[in-house]
């Protein structure tokens, strides 16, 4: 039977690496948001219809294995941490980025949606949270929702880790295991998040990110994020997963076509048609993050001199990457460029522009670096870090 001391011994590269790769993935979904024909804060005169299908299908999992990956990423961050001073690390590490942005990033980004209505940022700034919600009304967090969920979570099992330590739990937890190593075992997770859709989406159907009326949502990133802490912590499970990688992508793709057969298998709406799509959606959502996992294991679980310098960089870059995207999208837009054009150089400078406001502003002030979500550093460390940073010695 596993303990809990286990697997912290082990540095878990391929889950550095997915994160990285997730966060930047929906970095590169936002500016193709930029091209569909929905409206978003920013928006091309041309859309790009072929876009639709990939991106819904990418919005089936993406953010669900992020959730999965915060996690894993949680269960490590405890540590021999008590519950308050896991809390205490979550308020600073989640609370105060969120705060931050929710005060600053997200009224710059409001304004410029909304910026033929006042004649200058200063005539904005009184009016930053008049009207009520979004898209209503001036107040919003926009992207800072998944912050905002990740924190609520800590909270929720705060009161819990002491049980999570106790040997009761690893019981329950090895016999959990048990069943999921077996051959495509995890896939008894199914019965439990289509459940819970099921008994709430009726109430709450659609994904608001609005935290109020985002039950049956919030119910089912929690689900994965619990399963990361529970399950993909685990040696066993990783492994099993790993050898059923081909399996489960095979699953992925019967799934898939499955998806996008509905509207030819059912020539007009009804509610057995939305139940299919639902469940085929959720099938996908848990089998694609799955496939990711394996084949990250597989393929990426080693570590480079550029990871540790990423891993840290990653989250002020999720904070920025939607401000930076919506304020090169207005200027680039105006430009009286190809669509194509539009598309590479929003790209570009708004990479760019992280790259310069995090690299030369926010990792070398510390105020900002802890507004940012990141460890305090002394001078004389900022200006030597990443030539003298040594990467830890972990357990093989």
């Amino acid at each position: 039977m596993e303990t809990q001391n286990t697997p912290q011994k082990t540095r878990k590269y391929f889950i550095d690496w997915l994160r990285i790769g997730l966060i930047m993935s929906v970095f590169f979904f936002h500016v193709g948001m930029i091209f569909r024909p929905e409206e978003w804060h920013v928006n091309s005169t041309e859309s790009f219809p072929f876009l639709d299908p990939i991106m819904w299908w990418l919005h089936l999992w993406r953010m669900p294995l992020l959730f999965l990956v915060s996690g894993v990423g949680t269960f490590y961050a405890i540590g021999h941490r008590t519950s308050w001073q896991y809390v205490k690390e979550r308020f600073r590490r989640l609370y105060i980025p969120f705060t931050v942005g929710f005060f600053t990033l997200v009224p710059l980004m409001v304004y410029v949606e909304r910026i033929d209505l006042y004649d200058s940022l200063w005539d904005f700034i009184p009016h930053t949270f008049d009207g009520g919600p979004y898209p209503v009304g001036n107040i919003s967090w926009h992207h800072l929702w998944f912050i905002l969920y990740l924190f609520i979570i800590s909270l929720l099992i705060a009161p819990f880790l002491n049980y999570a330590k106790s040997g009761h739990y690893n019981m329950v937890r090895g016999k959990v295991i048990g069943l999921v190593t077996k051959k495509m075992g995890l896939n008894w997770l199914f019965p439990i998040i289509i459940l819970s859709q099921v008994l709430l989406r009726q109430y709450f159907p659609k994904s608001t990110h609005a935290l109020y009326n985002d039950w049956a949502y919030f119910t089912y990133y929690l689900l994965f994020f619990l399963s990361g802490f529970m399950l993909f912590t685990s040696g066993k499970v990783i492994s099993a997963l790993t050898n059923d990688r081909r399996l489960y992508l095979f699953q992925t793709l019967i799934f898939t076509v499955i998806l996008f057969s509905l509207p030819v298998l059912f020539s007009e709406p009804s509610m057995v048609q939305d139940y299919s799509r639902g469940i085929t959606e959720m099938v996908i959502s848990l089998s694609c993050g799955l496939t990711a996992i394996g084949y990250f294991k597989k393929y990426f679980n080693k570590d480079h001199k550029y990871r540790k310098v990423l891993n840290e960089a990653i989250y002020p870059f999720y904070l920025l990457h939607q401000p930076a995207l919506i304020f090169v999208g207005y200027m680039v837009l105006q430009l009286d460029v190809s669509y194509g054009m539009q598309a590479v150089l929003i790209t570009l400078l708004s990479l760019l522009s992280i790259y310069l406001t995090y690299w030369f502003v926010i990792r070398k002030v510390n105020i900002l670096r802890v507004a940012f979500g990141m460890k305090r550093k002394s001078k004389s460390k900022i200006s030597v870090a990443h030539k003298t940073e040594q990467t830890p010695v972990f357990n093989k």
